[in-house]
C-alpha cells in the first residue's frame, strides 16, 4: 500500500496521528509544511494526503489547490480548529475530502480515513456510466467482520439476509458502538447490489449547508468557490448503496429535501437546471428514538414512515453476552497482529470482569479496552489490571452488579505501585492512573495519551496541572 502523507506544523500532532495509523497498519511519511509536502508529492505516490488548514508560509488550502491541480483524484483530509470552520467549508468546494475538527478523538480520526481510503479504492470512486464493470466488495476490503454466536444476533442476520434483496429502505436503531455500519454493509454485501458502490455519509459531521451538497452535488458556478462539478453522495452510490448515519441529526428543511429524492428517484443539484435520476437502495442509521422526535417535532413524520419500511435494531453487547469471549479472542488477534505481537492468553479472572461489565459503550468500547490491556500487558498473559476499566467509568458500572469478582472492585499491579479504590477522589484516581500508565509505557508520551484516550497536549497539561511533571523524565517520541 502506498504510504499516507501527512501535512503539519505541530510536531506533536504530526506524531500523533503518525502513531495511530501506523497502529492500524497503514505506512505513513511526514511533513512539517506545504512546501516540502508537494515536493514530496511530485516525488512520490500518496494513497492519501492529510494536512492541517493553518501553517507558516502557505497554507493547507493552498497545499489542497497545488495537489489538485496536480492530480485531481487524490483525496485530501483538512484538519482545522474551530476558529476556521469557514475556511474548512472552503476546502471541501475546492475537492477536500472531509475535514476533521481540532481537538478531536483518533476513533473519528480513523473512521474519516477509512473512508477516504475506500472512497478512493472502491466503485463509489466510478462515474455512473462504468458501474456494471464495478469490482466485488468483500469483507476483505471492508477490513470488518460480524463477530457472533448468540442467537438474537443470528436471528438478525437471517432477517438482514431476506431483506438484503429487496430495494425498500432500512432503518437501524440501536445504541452506539453495537455495529449499525457493519450491519448496513452486510446488507449491500447480501443483496443484488453487490459489487457495486458502497457510500456511506455521517449526517451529524458535516453543516447542513454543507451537508447538501455533500450529499446531492453541485454545478460549477453555483457559488463562490465552485470551481468545478462535483458529484454528490447519491450519484457516487448510483446502481448501489448509500448509508445515512445518524439521518436523526439532518435539519428539518434538508429532511424534506431527502424526501422528495426517495418519493422521485431523483436527486437536484445545487445550481442545476435539470433533475438527475439515480437508482440508490438506502439504508439510515440513528442511536435516538426517531419516534420520540417525530413528537417533538425535530424529525418529519413523512420521512420516517418513508425511512422505516424494514427496522431493524441491534441488540446492545449486555443482552450478547455469550459473544464476548469471543469477541475478546477476535479482538486480541487483530490487534496482536496490528502490533506485530503473539496473541497472549487472558485469565479467567479478567474474562469474569469482562462478563460483569456494564459495556454502555457495547462493541467498540469493549475493542478498546482490549487494545489497551494487550498494550499494558506485553508479552504476559492478559490480567485484570491491565484492562484499566475503572478510566472509563467500569467501577462504577460493575458495582451495579451483584455478584461480581472481588478483583473488579479494586486494581493493585504485582509491584504495589497503583491502587486505585472506590471511594478515592476522581483527581486523585486520575492521577494514579495516568503515572502508571507512563510506567507501563517506559515513559512514552505519545503511546500513554493513546491508550488513555487523550491527547499528548492533554496529558501535558495534567502533569503541570499536578506538579509533578519534573519527577517523571518522560519524553515523546520522535
Amino acid at each position: 500500500m502506498q504510504p499516507i502523507l501527512i501535512v503539519d506544523d505541530e510536531v506533536e500532532m504530526r506524531i500523533a496521528m503518525s502513531e495511530t495509523l501506523k497502529h492500524c497498519g497503514y505506512p505513513v511519511e511526514l511533513s512539517h509544511n506545504a512546501l516540502d509536502a508537494i515536493k514530496k508529492f511530485k516525488d512520490n505516490e500518496y494513497s492519501l494526503i492529510i494536512t492541517d488548514m493553518t501553517m507558516p508560509k502557505r497554507s493547507g488550502l493552498e497545499l489542497l489547490k497545488d495537489i489538485k491541480a496536480l492530480d485531481p483524484l487524490k483525496q485530501v483530509i483538512m484538519v482545522t480548529a474551530y476558529g476556521t470552520i469557514e475556511t474548512a467549508v472552503e476546502a471541501m468546494k475546492h475537492g477536500a475530502f472531509d475535514y476533521i475538527v481540532k481537538p478531536f478523538n483518533f476513533e473519528t480520526f480513523t473512521f474519516v480515513v477509512e473512508r477516504a481510503l475506500a472512497f478512493k479504492e472502491t466503485p463509489s470512486a466510478q462515474p455512473l456510466k462504468s458501474a456494471d464493470g464495478l469490482k466485488k466488495l468483500d469483507a476483505s476490503e471492508v477490513g470488518r467482520d460480524i463477530i457472533t454466536q448468540n442467537e438474537k444476533m443470528l436471528n438478525l442476520l437471517s432477517v438482514a439476509e431476506n431483506v438484503a434483496k429487496s430495494k425498500a429502505t432500512v432503518m437501524i436503531q440501536s445504541e452506539s458502538g453495537t455495529g449499525k455500519e457493519l450491519l448496513a454493509r452486510y446488507i449491500h454485501q447480501h443483496s443484488d447490489r453487490e459489487g457495486r458502490p458502497f457510500v456511506a455519509i455521517n449526517c451529524a459531521a458535516l453543516p447542513d449547508t454543507l451537508l447538501e451538497s455533500e450529499l446531492f452535488g453541485y454545478k460549477k458556478g453555483s457559488f463562490t468557490g465552485a470551481t468545478q462539478d462535483h458529484r454528490g453522495k447519491f450519484e457516487q452510490a448510483h446502481g448501489g448503496t448509500i448509508l445515512l448515519d445518524e439521518i436523526s441529526e439532518m435539519a428539518l428543511p434538508l429532511q424534506a429535501k431527502l424526501l422528495r429524492v426517495l418519493q422521485e428517484r431523483e436527486i437536484d443539484k445545487v445550481g442545476g437546471k435539470e433533475p438527475l435520476l439515480v437508482d440508490v437502495r438506502v439504508i439510515a442509521t440513528t442511536n435516538r428514538n426517531i419516534i420520540e422526535m417525530v413528537e417533538e417535532g425535530k424529525f418529519r413524520e413523512d420521512l420516517y414512515f418513508r425511512l422505516n419500511v424494514i427496522p431493524l435494531s441491534l441488540p446492545p453487547l449486555r443482552e450478547r453476552k455469550d459473544d464476548i469471549p469471543t469477541l475478546v479472542n477476535h479482538f486480541l488477534a487483530k490487534h496482536s497482529k496490528l502490533n506485530d505481537r503473539l496473541q497472549p492468553e487472558i485469565s479467567q479472572d479478567t474474562l469474569d470482569v469482562l462478563m460483569h461489565y456494564n459495556w454502555r459503550g457495547n462493541v467498540r468500547e469493549l475493542e478498546n479496552v482490549i487494545e489497551r490491556a494487550l498494550l499494558l500487558s506485553g508479552d504476559q498473559m492478559v490480567q485484570s489490571h491491565h484492562l484499566l476499566m475503572h478510566s472509563v467509568g467500569g467501577i462504577r458500572a460493575l458495582n451495579e452488579e451483584k455478584n461480581i469478582p472481588a478483583i473488579a472492585q479494586e486494581v493493585d499491579d504485582s509491584s504495589g505501585s497503583m491502587k486505585i479504590e472506590v471511594g478515592m477522589s476522581m483527581k486523585e484516581a486520575e492521577k494514579k492512573l495516568i503515572f502508571e500508565t507512563l510506567k507501563q509505557t517506559n515513559g512514552n508520551r505519545t503511546h500513554a495519551a493513546k491508550i488513555l484516550g487523550i491527547s499528548i497536549r492533554t496529558l501535558r497539561n495534567k502533569l503541570n496541572e499536578y506538579k509533578e511533571g519534573d519527577a517523571f523524565e518522560f519524553e515523546a517520541e520522535n
